[in-house]
């Protein structure tokens, strides 16, 4: 029998309601899919059982949560304090809310992460869904849109579709960057100009980011040494070479709301005697390490052709794979490769709303779990943006490959939508309601058309199978109210700001 998990002050929770079958989460440890991450403390942080200056301090700010899932429980009047945009203390069995309290209506869970983004494909939404074709043709409609940016526009551009996301319940995001330099390839004065201008984007959004800067030196696989030269559209996405790549991405700083990883674009766009130098970077800083895997057929039979071996068995042999590198897509694997991820608890990031969008095909995501590759869930080309889609996507489609229902708990789906998610992008103290976490929070309103009726003991199966982006109410990002009522605290008109970046690449 599970026994119920103390709070921080020892007493036990009440009317808690179990959401899935999991090892109860305790102060230090935490059990979240199937990886299991030791939340960093700094050295100043105190002990569960120390009486500290910290303990002692007045919060900086207090939420009540009408109702909250703490991993893996649901629980009515919770109140979260905050000092210094971390979890200072959560308190149960409050009914009313304290006096000072910010009252958060709904079933509050911890900030979502969306663990992949290209944010200048949200320029691309509806105008791509004329005609038809594949993920080529596709690409080809991207590719015009990429060749209008300039930092001013993308910074627009990004601002607009973060604080959609903000609005999404979505705390963090992972951005998978390689528009780095101007149209033909000339530098810009600043290098990492575009970059840097995603950073200020997020910052301006009210959300954390981690850029994941990409490499990105050829156009296709190929018998030369360096692959086959990029193409027109493809030169300012390259810096040459990665050790040029390296010296550029070396010059980016983080803050402590923005964080810096790296990114091989996939095993198209990086010849294999440079993937190793990429992987050093991102192992030399501890820095996440995302790649686009396995995503087209074309590229398995490429890759075959040329290096006698698929992509995830060539990522493996350069040194690419690991805890710290997340695959994207990870669409067509064969049996070997998922064995291969799974032993080396690589990451998969899934986007199930991309992967319908572009024709791309159904990852084995049930069996990579289970293999041991930890999920995460992106939403890539923003084709929407809404993390619960994403989740349930997830499982719906395993269902209709399999012809059978539920492959994962509504749980595990919310756990890779948030704590699995943040470790992924390399924020592994978010994505918990507990004591040291990161102050991230999102409310998701239980009295609208989609969400009404069902018991508040099923509000993990509500969120997950019924809510849509369109039910956030709150979005707090280290302790700061960004969405408050459904309306964003920074950017006062999300919608216009959306139509004026769009418009200004149309032109």
């Amino acid at each position: 029998m599970t026994q119920a998990p103390q709070t921080t002050e020892g007493t036990p929770t009440s009317e808690k309601t179990p959401t899935s079958e999991k090892t109860p989460t305790t102060e230090r440890t935490r059990t979240t899919g199937t990886r299991t991450t030791e939340r960093p403390r700094s050295a100043e942080e105190p002990q569960r059982d120390e009486r500290t200056e910290e303990a002692r301090r007045e919060p900086d700010s207090t939420y009540w949560l009408e109702h909250a899932w703490l991993d893996p429980y649901v629980e009515s009047g919770v109140a979260v304090d905050v000092i210094d945009g971390r979890i200072s203390a959560v308190r149960t069995r409050l009914p009313v809310p304290p006096p000072e309290a910010t009252v958060l209506r709904g079933l509050t869970i911890p900030g979502l992460a969306n663990a992949h983004s290209h944010a200048f494909h949200r320029a691309l939404r509806s105008t791509v869904q004329t005609g038809s074709g594949t993920f080529w043709t596709w690409r080809d409609l991207m590719y015009r849109t990429a060749a209008r940016l300039t930092p001013d526009s993308y910074y627009a551009l990004a601002r607009a579709t973060y604080a959609e996301m903000a609005l999404s319940g979505i705390t963090s995001v992972g951005e998978f960057h390689y528009l780095h330099h101007a149209p033909g390839g000339a530098r810009y004065d600043n290098p990492n100009a575009m970059g840097e201008a995603l950073i200020a984007a997020a910052g301006e959004a009210g959300i954390r980011i981690t850029l994941l800067d990409t490499a990105y030196l050829a156009s296709g696989i190929s018998g030369r040494r360096h692959g086959a030269p990029p193409e027109r559209h493809q030169l300012r996405f390259s810096d040459g070479s990665a050790q040029a790549w390296a010296e550029r991405a070396s010059a980016l700083k983080g803050n402590d709301r923005a964080r810096i990883g790296a990114a091989i674009h996939s095993v198209r766009a990086v010849p294999a005697d440079q993937l190793g130098t990429v992987a050093e970077w991102a192992g030399t800083r501890s820095a996440p390490l995302h790649i686009h895997l396995s995503e087209q057929p074309a590229e398995n039979d490429a890759c075959l052709a040329v290096h006698g071996r698929t992509p995830a068995r060539l990522l493996a042999d350069h040194g690419v794979l690991g805890a710290r590198t997340t695959g994207v897509h990870n669409t067509h694997l064969t049996d070997e490769d998922i064995k291969l991820l799974g032993s080396t608890r690589t990451g998969t990031c899934m986007c199930p709303t991309t992967e319908r969008d572009l024709a791309d095909g159904i990852g084995p995501a049930f069996r990579l779990q289970r293999a041991g590759s930890p999920l995460s869930l992106g939403s890539d080309s923003h084709a929407v943006i809404d993390m619960l889609e994403e989740a349930r996507a997830m499982e719906l489609d395993e269902r209709l490959r399999s012809r059978t229902r539920g492959h994962w708990t509504a749980a595990a789906l919310l756990r890779a939508a948030t704590a699995d998610g943040h470790t992924a992008i390399g924020w592994p103290e978010a994505g918990m309601i507990e004591r040291g976490a990161l102050a991230d929070l999102t409310t998701i309103a239980l009295d609208t058309v989609r969400t009404a009726g069902p018991q508040r003991l099923l509000g993990v199966e509500t969120a997950v199978f019924a809510a849509s982006a369109a039910d956030i109410r709150h979005t707090v990002v280290g302790g700061r109210h960004v969405v408050r009522d459904g309306a964003h605290a920074l950017v006062p008109d999300v919608p216009a700001a959306l139509a004026r970046s769009i418009a200004v690449l149309r032109a």
